[in-house]
Parts: structure tokens; C-alpha cells; sequence
């Protein structure tokens, strides 16, 4: 694809210069950018602009009628993170584009940091851009080549696939394969494709595409040229077809690339949070990261239910629910969610989460039911106030669970009504679900729509002081840093998934170069029976994982929201390993990438908040591999006390899970190790200063 520069371009360097920014009009005054990472073409030359529904679009006929440069640096403190302190310098430059014909102006940013560019589209307020609907969006990604990819199949709905590894040049014949059966799923093309969107290029860059700060906007999933490897925008439409609808002054969401030749410096990239605003909260004392148990991977399994009952049809405030026949499987009752509560604190951990306490799950799936929950009236085996009693008497928080089945409506006219009932009821985090097609009909999980209602959700719950942990949501784009009460989302293909066939054994060393981009993922690890059958010998998938992997996640798999997500009757069988789960943080001062390849292996050390005491945790593909890594991370002159949680020889995710050794050293700065990883295995550490 060859364009036509005519303009003079206007180049931006990075604050340490490996990185160049060029914009230019090209003919017909077209916007168009390219960036360059080491000499190394990263984008070449790409248009910029957008396609309206009415009248003339903004996608050529531009002057430059001015262009500003800025630089920036400061340091900040995340509220919590994988770090104590993010540097956030930038070198920006700002076009001011006017199309003469229509007398619109409009401003393309770009800011160009070390680890790579963010750039968006501004709106000003002018006489002659007021309202208007976007067509489509037409950024465009023009790669340098045939890139290995990392990738998910372009959907409106769901981001649950399995990740597909292939050269950009095969999407189009694996897509058929890599779109798998949905509760909700709309793909668009079979070049569509998913951001964050991982690549490697054949000369060694990696290289990462996603957005930031999506607010009031679409979200942006990309469609190939495969013939000429170009990229383009592609948003999520609306129930008629339209894209976004804008009203000046306003902003498009930023559209990232992050880029180096170090597959390390792409997981501790923190350009997407650098790109949101700071947070407008005054007061973040009520924001706390938590490990947690919860009433969920035995219905996720099938040994429980989350219905009361076996009916197939029942109505809220009709159907009386103490003249039913309970099942005998109902998990969220007073007396076994006091188990749950009694292991959480013997075993110092923050939280219970509890799902199916409320009435409506009989058919809360698959009728497209409006009025599906109220969110707060609980089931008669199920006694709010005897449980917050309880809990608040062995110092647990219990997590407040609001399954929406998609019935959005609902759930915002009862949003208020049950945040108070949570606060009235000791619970000061919610986890909420957004499982199936939307209501209103039509409208997609990723649309504009959908978008402002996450963010209201999560707006209104600040207001409460509760904390929200978005399931099925649109994937996070960094708006944590500016709502940091958004302490989790689902938004991937989770631990759920190896109950229903299982995922694949390198899943885990792709999301953090994926998914975990625009945040942290409540993956809900810690499963040590991996074989699903000895909960419900109906069914026959198992957790592709050894157990000594599950640890790892905990320090792989960043969230200050932590799940230990297997059943209290398994940990207590495994108590040794268990120990880790008690010890690993889920807040951090610091944070290294010891070895690093995706969809291979990744080893992190992370360092926890306020402490001197180190975890690290190695996550490895279907591969048995060898991890060498060194301790140069601990201070000098110290010595520290290491508990390795391993891979026994003979293990293996499939046939030889739960084979894993335990072992102490004492280890210094100076410390190398030398650790057999099995298929679909890793390890974790505790490094505790003495």
C-alpha cells in the first residue's frame, strides 16, 4: 500500500529516541501517521479519519492550520498495582486538522513515550460540528509484514475464545475453527480480530494493539487486509447499525501501540494507564485488593446449584418460593456458606463470595427475560442477616454477587436500591455478570450504549463506597487508573472455561501479553482437583494445569482481586501447597519479568506492598521446559528464606497433575536456579527476608 506524502511530515521522537512518530497529509489531505521503532518500520504510512452517516466525512480534504509540541513527565501512585510508582513522560504533538469545504476542524494527539504511541482524535467545540453519528471509524495499522499473531476472533459479544497462535496470513483460513459455541457471540469478519492484539514480527519486535480510555465510544476491534497487512478500525455497532453517537467537544478513546524487542517490556508497559485520567476520587481508604473464597466452583462444576429449586418457569414476587420443593443442591445456603466463611478466616484470608443467594435462577438463562432479578431477595435457605452477623464476627467481608443475565434495563432501575442493601448488609464489593443476549434487544455487549452503562455501574458504586468486579463486561482499557474501585474484570476466557472442556495449556502465558494489557483479570486460579469428574462424574473435562501452576498464577496472573477458587474440602487435603496461597500478596511495590516469551512460559517476581518479602511464579506451556533465573532482584547483603513450589519429574498437566515438590533454600542476590517446568506446569516462590 503506497501513499502519497504531499505535506511536509511532522516527526515526534520518544524521550529516549528509539522510538519516531511521523504525521503527514498525504494527497488529497488525508492524515496519516507511521512510527519506527530502533530504525525498525513498527506501522508504516496509515490513514486516520472517520466515515459519518451524514454529510461530508472527516477523512480527507485536511490543512495543518497548527501543530503544538509538548513534553511531560511526572511520577504517580497507583491506588494499587504492580508497582509503587509509574513514570508517565511523554513527548506529544498536536495537529490541528481544518477541511476547508465544510469549515469543521478537528485535532489529532499523539503522545509518544519509551514504550511506544497513543494518538486519538479530539473534537472542539465549532459552529459547524455539533452532533454527529459515526459510520465507521478508519484508523488504520499498516504492519511492516506477516506477523506471528496472537489472536481472538473479531466478536460484538464475547471475548471468551481460546486464543488462536498463527501468522496474520492464516486468520482467514482458522477462523471457522477458532470461533467456538457463546452464551452471547456476533462476529463480523472473517479477518476480524480482537484487541489487545499480541505480535511478533519475523525481525524481532513485538508488538501490541489495543485502545485506551474507552469512554462514552465504541470499542474497537480491528479487520484485516490480508493481501496488503493493514489493520483497520472497526467499531460495535448499535441495534440499527450505527457506530457512535458524538456531540462536540468530545474525545475518541486513544489508540495504543506499544512496541519493543524485549517480549518483557510489553508485560510491564504501563502506557494504557498513563493514557486515563488521574483518579477524581478524594478519598481511596475504602479500596482495598482481596483474596477471597467463594460459593462458585462447585455449580461451575455441576456438583451445585445455584437454584433453589427445580422449575423451569418461575416470576419475582409471584412465585412463592417457601411453598417450593427444594433441590437438595443449592449451594448458597446459611450453613454451608458459614463453612466457607470459618475456612476464610482460619486461614487468614479477606472474603467470601457467594452466588445464587437470590431468587430467579430457575430461568434466568436463555428467555431473554426482562424483569429476571430484583438483587435483593434471597432465597428462604439463605439468611442475609444472620450471615453478615457471622461474618463480621470472624472478620470476613462477604462479596455481594449481581448476575444481570443481560437484562440491562433491570439492572439500572434496581442499581441504587441494591447498592444500599449491600451497604445496609456489610457488603462493600459486588461481583456483577452480564451472561447472554442484551436487553434492550439488539444492542451488543460492546457498544456505546453498553460502554456508559459499565462506567455508570461502576460511578454509582463509587458513590456507595463498593468496589466492582465486571464479569462479561467490555475488556478494561486502563480506566482503572481513573475508577479504581474497577479492582477486577472477567472480560477473557477464565478458569470457568476448564469445567467446560478445558482451556489450552499455554492459555496463560498469552494473557498477560493480551488481555492484561488494559488490566487486571479475575482469573479465579488456585484449582488443585483438576479433575472435574470428582465433583460431578458427569463430567469428564480437567483443569489443563498442574497444581504447582496454580500457585504461580497468583503472581503470573495480576489482580488486587485474588481468588482461591477451588473447594475448602480440596485445600484442606493439600495444606503444604495451600500455604502458598495464604502468603502470596495481591498488592505490589515492584515487579520484574525474569524470562519471557508469548504463548512459551513467562516468570515474574513481584515484590509485596510495604514488605521485603518477594514472590515469584512461572507459568509454562504444553512444552516441559528448563526456567534459569537469578535473585539480583533481592537487596544486597541480605539473606532471605525461598520455599519452592514445583513440578515433581513425573508430572504432567494430563497425566500427572498433582505431583509437586516443596523444598527451602536460603538464597541472596547472588542466587541462580535452575527449575524443571512440566507440560502445562511452573512454579511459584516465597522469598521471605530473615
Amino acid at each position: 500500500m503506497l501513499i502519497g506524502i504531499t505535506a511536509f511530515a511532522q516527526e515526534l521522537k520518544s524521550p529516549d529516541a528509539n522510538l519516531v512518530a511521523k504525521f503527514a497529509l498525504a494527497d488529497g489531505g488525508v492524515p496519516t501517521y507511521s512510527l519506527k521503532y530502533k530504525g525498525k518500520d513498527v506501522i508504516k504510512s496509515s490513514k486516520l479519519g472517520l466515515e459519518l452517516k451524514d454529510g461530508k466525512s472527516l477523512m480527507n480534504g485536511f490543512s495543518i492550520t497548527d501543530t503544538k509540541t509538548n513534553t511531560f513527565n511526572e511520577t504517580w501512585k497507583p491506588v494499587w498495582g504492580e508497582v509503587k510508582e509509574i513514570v508517565n513522560h511523554y513527548n506529544e504533538l498536536a495537529v490541528t486538522l481544518t477541511q476547508r469545504e465544510t469549515n469543521r476542524f478537528i485535532i489529532i494527539r499523539l503522545r509518544l513515550f519509551n514504550d511506544g504511541l497513543g494518538f486519538r482524535y479530539e473534537f472542539p467545540e465549532q459552529k459547524y460540528l455539533d452532533y454527529f453519528v459515526i459510520k465507521e471509524e478508519k484508523t488504520q495499522f499498516a504492519l511492516a509484514g506477516d506477523h506471528k499473531a496472537f489472536w481472538l476472533p473479531g466478536d460484538y459479544d464475547t471475548q471468551e475464545y481460546s486464543t488462536m497462535t498463527s501468522n496474520l496470513s492464516e486468520v482467514r483460513s482458522k477462523m471457522k475453527v477458532a470461533v467456538t459455541p457463546n452464551a452471547s457471540q456476533t462476529t463480523f469478519s472473517p479477518t476480524g480480530l480482537q484487541t489487545p492484539l499480541m505480535m511478533k514480527s519475523k525481525d524481532g519486535l513485538y508488538i501490541n494493539i489495543h485502545e485506551a480510555a474507552l469512554i462514552n465510544y465504541s470499542l474497537m476491534s480491528l479487520n484485516l487486509d490480508d493481501k496488503n497487512m493493514v489493520l483497520e478500525s472497526w467499531l460495535t455497532p448499535d441495534a440499527i447499525g450505527d457506530k457512535g453517537y458524538l456531540q462536540a467537544p468530545c474525545l475518541s478513546p486513544w489508540r495504543t501501540i506499544i512496541v519493543s524487542d524485549k517480549a518483557g517490556d510489553i508485560l510491564t508497559s504501563k502506557l494504557t494507564y498513563n493514557l486515563n485520567e488521574p483518579t477524581k476520587f478524594k478519598d481511596v481508604s475504602w479500596i482495598k485488593p482481596t483474596k477471597y473464597v467463594g460459593v462458585w466452583w462447585e455449580m461451575i462444576t455441576g456438583k451445585s446449584t445455584w437454584a433453589y429449586n427445580d422449575l423451569t418457569s418461575v416470576q419475582l414476587g409471584v412465585t412463592d418460593y417457601s411453598k417450593t420443593k427444594p433441590n437438595g443442591k443449592h449451594a448458597a445456603n446459611t450453613a454451608h456458606v458459614k463453612e466457607y466463611i470459618d475456612f476464610a478466616a482460619k486461614n487468614g484470608l479477606d472474603a467470601v463470595l457467594v452466588e445464587g443467594w437470590n431468587e430467579g435462577w430457575e430461568d434466568w438463562f436463555g428467555k431473554t427475560k426482562d424483569y429476571v432479578f430484583d438483587f435483593v431477595t434471597p432465597y428462604p435457605d439463605f439468611d442475609v442477616k444472620e450471615l453478615h452477623r457471622y461474618a463480621a464476627s470472624k472478620g470476613i467481608k462477604m462479596i455481594m454477587h449481581h448476575e444481570t443475565s443481560s437484562s440491562v434495563r433491570n439492572y439500572e432501575r434496581h442499581l441504587d436500591t441494591a447498592y444500599k442493601f449491600m451497604k445496609a448488609n456489610g457488603y462493600d464489593a459486588v461481583k456483577s455478570g452480564y451472561v447472554g443476549n442484551m436487553i434492550p434487544r439488539g444492542e451488543h455487549h460492546y457498544g456505546q450504549w453498553l460502554n456508559n452503562h459499565y462506567l455508570y455501574a461502576i460511578e454509582k458504586a463509587a458513590e456507595y463506597k463498593i468496589m466492582v468486579n465486571a464479569h462479561e463486561a467490555v475488556r478494561p482499557t486502563g480506566l482503572a487508573r481513573t475508577y479504581p474501585n474497577l479492582i477486577g474484570n472477567e472480560s477473557a476466557r477464565g478458569t470457568e472455561y476448564e469445567a467446560f472442556g478445558g482451556n489450552n495449556a499455554d492459555h496463560t502465558t498469552i494473557l498477560p501479553f493480551t488481555r492484561l494489557i488494559g488490566g487486571p483479570m479475575d482469573y479465579t486460579p488456585g484449582i488443585f482437583e483438576t479433575r472435574v469428574s470428582a465433583y460431578n462424574p458427569d463430567n469428564k473435562s480437567f483443569v489443563h494445569t498442574t497444581l504447582a501452576r496454580q500457585l504461580a498464577l497468583y503472581v503470573t496472573m495480576y489482580s488486587p482481586l485474588q481468588m482461591a477458587a477451588d473447594l475448602p474440602e480440596t485445600y484442606n487435603k493439600y495444606m503444604d501447597a495451600f500455604q502458598f496461597i495464604k502468603d502470596v500478596a495481591v498488592d505490589w511495590d515492584d515487579t520484574k519479568v525474569l524470562e519471557a516469551e508469548p504463548g512459551d512460559y513467562i516468570t515474574f517476581a513481584r515484590k509485596a506492598k510495604g514488605k521485603n518479602n518477594w514472590f515469584v511464579g512461572r507459568t509454562n506451556d504444553e512444552v516441559a521446559r528448563t526456567s534459569k533465573i537469578d535473585f539480583s532482584f533481592l537487596d544486597a547483603g541480605k539473606k532471605y528464606t525461598a520455599t519452592i513450589y514445583a513440578d515433581a519429574k513425573d508430572a504432567h498437566y494430563e497425566t500427572n497433575p498433582k505431583a509437586y515438590t516443596i523444598r527451602k533454600m536460603e538464597v541472596t542476590n547472588k542466587t541462580k536456579l535452575t527449575q524443571y517446568c512440566a507440560p502445562g506446569g511452573g512454579y511459584a516462590i516465597s522469598i521471605m527476608a530473615k
